[in-house]
């Protein structure tokens, strides 16, 4: 990780494909992510910890079981830990996550959108 300024916005022009975080800054054991997200994730919950949501532009849905959250640029919303949900973006956005730094982006459900934490390059 680079002790270097990291500016958001040329973090997300390095990002090729939706739905690969990559590491911005890590803060003691928590990995602070830059994401694009578009279409629609997994259903998973994160048993052990919550998930901090920041959008940066567009409009995210987090479906939960029982309501669907909405969220547009600037607001944040906390998916608690073990509450089963399933981000929905229509149109591609760009997110800021804050989590554990092992923390899998799939939780419990795995599969073929399971990605590693990526570092940026150049960034």
């Amino acid at each position: 990780m680079s002790t270097d300024v990291r500016n958001i916005r040329t973090a997300l022009e390095s990002i090729p494909e939706p739905w690969q975080p990559h590491l911005l800054a890590s803060v003691n054991d928590y990995a602070v992510k830059v994401v694009k997200l578009d279409g629609e994730f997994v259903w998973h919950t994160h048993d052990d910890t919550d998930e901090l949501f920041l959008v940066l532009s567009g409009r995210l849905t987090i479906q939960l079981r029982d309501r669907d959250v909405v969220l547009g640029p600037q607001d944040v919303f906390v998916v608690p830990r073990g509450v089963e949900h399933c981000p929905r973006a229509d149109g591609e956005v760009h997110a800021l996550l804050v989590e554990p730094t092992a923390t899998v982006n799939t939780g419990d459900a795995g599969g073929e959108r399971t990605a590693p934490l990526r570092e940026l390059g150049g960034a």
